[in-house]
């Protein structure tokens, strides 16, 4: 049986968003100001929403194994990566230059819902 590596990293990413807010909840305030805390916490939201639409295109992609769905995953697991990564990064060390990396993690976003929307559009019974 073949992995299914939109269901495997939905799963991680799921789970590391809830120790990345419960960190953000309970230790983090102590260490940045105000406004590092909600950028820390806007990372974890998007992480959190984009692990669910990964897990979606895990389950779709097993029903029926198309390219789209594949591209689609791949884009959210690279949103994840670059949006909230940098959100995190830039959060915990103050350098702006992260904030420049956050754009495109949206990119991959947007890129990602456009290719879930085009694949089930075009899904042929």
């Amino acid at each position: 049986m073949k992995k299914n590596y939109c269901l495997l990293f939905a799963a991680l990413f799921g789970m590391l968003a809830v120790i990345l807010g419960a960190f953000g909840a309970h230790g983090l305030e102590k260490l940045v100001d105000a406004h590092s805390l909600q950028r820390f916490h806007t990372g974890v939201e998007y992480q959190f929403y984009h692990s669910l639409a990964l897990g979606l295109v895990g389950l779709l992609e097993q029903q029926q194994a198309r390219a789209g769905y594949r591209w689609a995953g791949w884009a959210f697991i690279v949103g994840i990566l670059l949006f909230s990564g940098s959100l995190y990064a830039y959060a915990l060390t103050g350098q702006a230059g992260f904030g420049m990396i956050t754009p495109l993690g949206g990119l991959a976003f947007i890129f990602g819902w456009g290719l879930l929307a085009w694949q089930s559009w075009h899904i042929k019974n």
